[in-house]
């Protein structure tokens, strides 16, 4: 491994599902590796895990596996590189065999069978305690080792949201957490409790947290209008600014917004939504998380 190589191991979470963490992780992930990165990315939300689906994958092992003493690190991480560049543009593809590294992509999907997730907890008992730390342990292991013999330039973790026990392992293995949310009042409510509640932890430790606004109005989603009357007594209409929320949030948890990325229906609720980075290398959405890599 080269000396000079310097791992960063992102996590992604949120107070509440359905903010778009999967999409952002494995998009964030393909532009990463199309720009020559070895990127490995864990699918940690294991209690409601969505990623195999996603890529259209049953692997024969998951990370459960692993985590639980029943497969090795070879066996879960499998090695989806060629699915990136099949996606790749002719014209990028030509690109991409001149330069001098070459990305990789190896994923590691979460069982979502119900046996499965409660073994991941412990199961219950006098030795859950001691079981949790086994697996704790051994998922430390999997970090070092996806460094260490997969040359990773990022290890990239969607995890549950919620203060779940596999979240807080993930968020205390990540030098940098990207807290997603969506403009709704359940969403910024929870994201300031989990901003005071969990993350000064990190923080203290030397994690660097962000606010990272997903959905926002301005591009397919239109902006919300306030009637007011001005000084004078003329009725007015005023668009209400998300900007001015998300500012007030970032003030409030003390959390900087590293990227505020509007609804793109065209993606985003699409069933057929699959690593849109590659497959519309022109689109806003591609740009936006082109200049999200750049911030990071």
């Amino acid at each position: 491994m080269d000396a000079k190589r310097k791992t960063k191991c992102i996590a992604l979470h949120s107070y509440k599902g359905g903010t778009g963490k999967t999409t952002l992780a494995c998009n964030l992930a393909a532009l990463l590796v199309k720009s020559g990165n070895n990127v490995c990315l864990l699918d940690l939300d294991v209690y409601a895990p969505s990623m195999q689906t996603y890529f259209g994958i049953t692997p024969n092992y998951w990370i459960n596996d692993y985590l639980n003493s029943n497969a090795t690190i070879k066996d879960i991480m499998i090695n989806l590189t060629d699915t990136i560049y099949d996606l790749i543009s002719k014209n990028d593809k030509n690109k991409i065999k001149n330069d001098t590294l070459k990305g990789k992509l190896w994923v590691a999907f979460a069982n979502s069978n119900k046996e499965e997730v409660l073994k991941l907890e412990g199961g219950g008992g006098s030795e859950t305690s001691n079981i949790r730390k086994q697996r704790f342990r051994k998922f430390i292991l999997l970090r070092e080792k996806l460094v260490s013999d997969n040359n990773a330039d990022y290890i990239i973790i969607d995890t549950s949201p919620g203060i779940r026990y596999w979240s807080i392992n993930a968020l205390a293995l990540s030098e940098i957490i990207l807290l997603t949310l969506k403009m709704g009042d359940l969403d910024i409510d929870g994201t300031k409790k989990i901003a005071s509640n969990l993350y000064e932890s990190f923080t203290h430790f030397g994690a660097k947290s962000f606010l990272l606004c997903n959905r926002v109005a301005g591009y397919c989603i239109p902006h919300t209008f306030t009637i007011y009357k001005d000084t004078e007594g003329v009725m007015k209409i005023k668009k209400e600014q998300e900007v001015d929320i998300t500012n007030t949030l970032s003030k409030e948890t003390g959390m900087e917004i590293i990227s505020s990325i509007p609804c793109y229906c065209d993606i985003q609720f699409s069933k057929k939504e699959f690593l849109s980075v590659l497959e519309i290398p022109d689109h806003p959405f591609t740009k936006k998380i082109d200049e999200l890599i750049k911030l990071l």
